[in-house]
């Protein structure tokens, strides 16, 4: 990326940019966070995938079972993943 316009290889590629880690979590590189100018735009771009739907269902269904989360607003997040995969569908 030698100019500013210029966008990496990677960009919106979410096992690339926000891939699970060994933990069984999903996380950030270093390189993405700290030295990427389009980070944000990036991040956006991957989850606003297929893809990026489901990641929002995992962390819908870890916030339930860690009682983060209650059944109506798990009901309510559940509604807008759905209303998001079918406008991809």
């Amino acid at each position: 990326m030698g100019k500013k316009n210029d966008i990496p290889d990677c960009f919106g590629d979410l096992e690339k940019v926000f891939p699970m880690t060994q933990k069984g979590l999903r996380e950030t590189p270093d390189d993405c966070f700290y030295h990427c100018p389009v980070k944000t735009k990036c991040l956006q771009k991957a989850m606003a995938t297929k893809d990026g739907v489901k990641v929002e269902e995992e962390i819908i269904e870890r916030s339930t079972r860690a009682g983060v989360m209650n059944f109506f607003e798990r009901w309510s997040r559940k509604k807008q993943v759905s209303r998001k995969q079918n406008k991809k569908s």
